[in-house]
């Protein structure tokens, strides 16, 4: 799997997919390696903890819920369009910018940048 997603860390995402299919929140956390991405309130599930006092002494155990990943691919890009939040797919344009030397002289160059398929709009 290449170590690369069609969504950041920040993104507002739909889920499409899994038992919290409908739900919207945004990336935590991005893992590309498991190709997985770590939604706010989604996924949430329990974990039971030991005592860790001996080590310490800030660890408390117990049950502490918490937010599993889930796979990339069952995740959507959420823009806004008129005021609406509607899903999107991810695009890729190159786009001419300028950048500085160090020196001061400026030079024109391309960069890629993620679009949005729906408005066509940067992201």
């Amino acid at each position: 799997m290449a170590n690369s997603l069609h969504v950041k860390k920040g993104d507002r995402v739909k889920v499409i997919a899994g038992k919290d299919k409908g739900l919207v929140g945004d990336i935590i956390e991005v893992l590309p390696e498991q190709g997985r991405v770590i939604v706010e309130g989604v996924n949430v599930v329990k974990k039971h903890t030991p005592d860790r006092s001996q080590q310490g002494g800030k660890d408390k155990g117990g049950i502490i819920t918490t937010e599993a990943p889930i796979d990339a691919s069952n995740v959507q890009l959420v823009v806004k369009v008129d005021g609406k939040e509607v899903v999107t797919r991810v695009g890729y344009e190159r786009r001419e910018v300028t950048k500085r030397r160090p020196d001061g002289t400026e030079y024109s160059a391309q960069r890629s940048v993620r679009v949005a398929r729906k408005t066509g709009k940067e992201i």
